[in-house]
């Protein structure tokens, strides 16, 4: 690829990515679904300092949307990310590795209501073109540190 398509298919996923977060806070699944490949893999098991939760590992895109529609129900959310790194390791396919952090406020209802989370990490992301434009294939969330009310 050229360095000009190169940029263009950067900004393209930094795009996405920041779409992929805003569905995140509004709670908009449909916008949600229409970022990520059909066979979409979501791993969120780590945690610093515990074992890891084999219900945080989702293989495909309706499974994942409905997973993250269940545990944000009634939360309030907040994702930033930066200091991206993208690289190319063909020509549909990339991977990238964003710093994060994200606040969780529990709702009512919720056995953690009033209770809030507060954490830091990084998203290790691979990205595949298909129909036409850059997707989501692939997230892993390694959380460096979780604060908690």
């Amino acid at each position: 690829m050229t360095e000009a398509v190169n940029l263009a298919a950067i900004e393209e996923i930094r795009l996405l990515k920041a779409r992929y977060l805003r569905a995140l806070d509004t709670k908009d699944w449909p916008l949600l679904r229409s970022l990520l490949t059909d066979d979409m893999v979501g791993d969120f098991r780590e945690m610093p300092g515990g074992e890891p939760d084999e219900q945080l590992l989702t293989t495909g895109a309706d499974n994942f949307v409905a997973g993250v529609t269940a545990a944000l129900e009634g939360a309030a959310t907040v994702h930033h990310v930066h200091s991206f790194e993208i690289r190319f390791t063909g020509a549909r396919d990339a991977e990238g590795i964003w710093a994060m952090d994200d606040h969780f406020w529990a709702g009512e209802g919720s056995d953690l209501a009033g209770r809030s989370r507060h954490g830091f990490g990084h998203y290790h992301d691979c990205y595949r073109k298909a129909r036409g434009r850059w997707l989501i294939a692939k997230t892993r969330l390694s959380r460096i540190r979780v604060e908690r009310d």
